[in-house]
């Protein structure tokens, strides 16, 4: 079983999963281009079962564009972007891959919402991509 740890940027959160991700992808929406600073967050999925936390997290809770209530995790000391959690997919965990310790690898197999990409962003067009939330969940 492999093992997957991250924090955030200044270490009072910690935390590690029991598994690899489960897949990887990137996110154009203009929510996550917001937490990613202009740019598509890319995001590891976990199940959250497999969850070990040290430090407490604040949350936000919002309206997606997809319709989902997502509630957001992130470290109210350093305001790092840790966890995004869907209502409607309570067994999925959504990661910040730039919070892993270990993200060679990790690269993203898809991107979704590219329709609300900014006219610069470069898009690979090896990507299987999706101009808004996919009818298939990135993990079964």
């Amino acid at each position: 079983m492999t093992e997957t740890t991250g924090r955030c940027f200044c270490g009072a959160i910690r935390f590690r999963f029991n598994h690899a991700p489960l897949a990887t992808r990137a996110c154009w929406c203009r929510d996550c281009q917001y937490l990613a600073c202009g740019n598509a967050s890319v995001n590891a999925f976990f199940r959250p079962a497999g969850l070990t936390l040290e430090g407490e997290p604040a949350s936000y809770v919002s309206q997606a564009d997809s319709g989902n209530t997502m509630r957001r995790r992130f470290c109210a000391k350093c305001g790092t972007h840790l966890f995004s959690e869907a209502e409607a997919r309570p067994d999925v965990m959504v990661v910040r891959i730039g919070t892993l310790d270990r993200r060679d690898g990790l690269a993203p197999v898809s991107a979704i919402w590219t329709g609300s990409a900014p006219d610069w962003a470069r898009l690979d067009p090896d990507l299987p991509s999706c101009a808004e939330q996919p009818t298939t969940p990135p993990v079964a």
